[in-house]
């Protein structure tokens, strides 16, 4: 990724949920496992710096579309009538910029064509969750090897790790 260039993550929601029955986010309800999955990109943006975008299918559902902030990502639900692939089409158009550089996370074969006939970058839904997975260890790692060196005792002189030593045992 180049430095000078911002990036864009948009993701297909549901075609990532979908991807892999193994992933944790695949939870009991449709609306735990989009909230995992939003928490689990909220981290991934927050690691990678990629601005992310996720699109929630929602044309069979009477209604505008939606647009929230949630976990510091922006999540869409798409209007009645409209797919997910299309509102996901409509994003590359709207953002596509040579100062960006947008991926889209879809294993629709069909979409991947048609976003990088757009000028985006395709990713699929199981390369996105490898990423995740591979972040979160990073994190978990780093948080691990953190918290070790966050000790008190860590940051005492050997002199003073002995005087509360002999105290500790009322020498």
């Amino acid at each position: 990724m180049s430095s000078n260039k911002e990036s864009y993550l948009i993701v297909d929601g549901y075609n990532v949920i979908g991807a892999n029955p193994d992933i944790h986010w695949n939870a009991d309800t449709l609306e735990n496992a989009r909230l995992r999955l939003i928490r689990d990109l909220s981290e991934y943006q927050s690691m990678t710096g990629r601005k992310v975008f996720v699109v929630f299918d929602a044309h069979r559902s009477a209604g505008a579309q939606v647009t929230t902030e949630l976990e510091q990502i922006t999540v869409i639900y798409t209007k009645h009538g409209e797919t997910a692939d299309e509102c996901i089409e409509r994003l590359v158009r709207d953002y596509r910029s040579p100062h960006r550089r947008i991926y889209v996370a879809t294993s629709d074969y069909l979409e991947q064509k048609l976003i990088f006939g757009q000028g985006a970058y395709r990713m699929s839904s199981r390369e996105l969750i490898e990423d995740i997975k591979s972040l979160k260890g990073k994190i978990n790692k780093r948080m691990t090897k953190n918290r070790k060196k966050n000790l008190l005792v860590d940051r005492l002189s050997p002199d003073m790790k002995k005087k509360l030593e002999n105290w500790r045992r009322k020498k």
